[in-house]
């Protein structure tokens, strides 16, 4: 007899007992004096000891509460790995492009990079063009700026990520 053996059970344990007798009855394993004889032991049972017994000589399935318990995992050796969280899920319709890039790219190299990042090229050439007349890195910041503030949309339309 283990440990487990002499744990007492509830109502939960003997009903779903007698509920698995029935389904021995009813695939004609058990006849009906039997069955009768078992659910009455069932329903008299105290600890999972007194359930084995009513089990003994039939295939599965068995009450859950009477499976014997995993085996223990070894305790973990050495440093454990590190397993950096996974990147947020793209949401449906949403870019896979983030602004805060597009925006510091904007901001730090102002000659258009974020707007190459986002895949908007043909403004991108444009601020680039323009940023050797010095009027484009003004318009480079500002830009960088506002898809900080307010985001964006990538070449396809679809808003960038935070």
């Amino acid at each position: 007899m283990t440990d487990s053996d002499s744990l007492r059970i509830g109502t939960a344990e003997r009903e779903s007992a007698v509920k698995l007798l029935s389904d021995h009855m009813s695939a004609g394993r058990l006849s009906l004096e039997e069955y009768e004889e078992r659910m009455a032991a069932a329903l008299e049972a105290r600890t999972v000891a007194d359930l084995k017994p009513l089990f003994a000589d039939l295939p599965q399935p068995h009450p859950a509460f009477m499976a014997a318990p995993p085996p223990a995992l070894p305790p973990p050796t050495g440093v454990p790995a590190y397993y950096p969280p996974p990147a947020p899920p793209v949401l449906a319709g949403q870019s896979d492009r983030y602004r805060v890039a597009a925006g510091v790219l904007q901001i730090v190299l102002p000659f258009g990079i974020g707007r190459f990042y986002t895949g908007h090229t043909g403004l991108a050439v444009a601020q680039l063009v323009t940023s050797f007349v010095g009027i484009g890195v003004i318009w480079c910041i500002i830009d960088g700026i506002i898809m900080l503030a307010s985001g964006g949309t990538d070449a396809e339309g679809r808003p960038l990520r935070l």
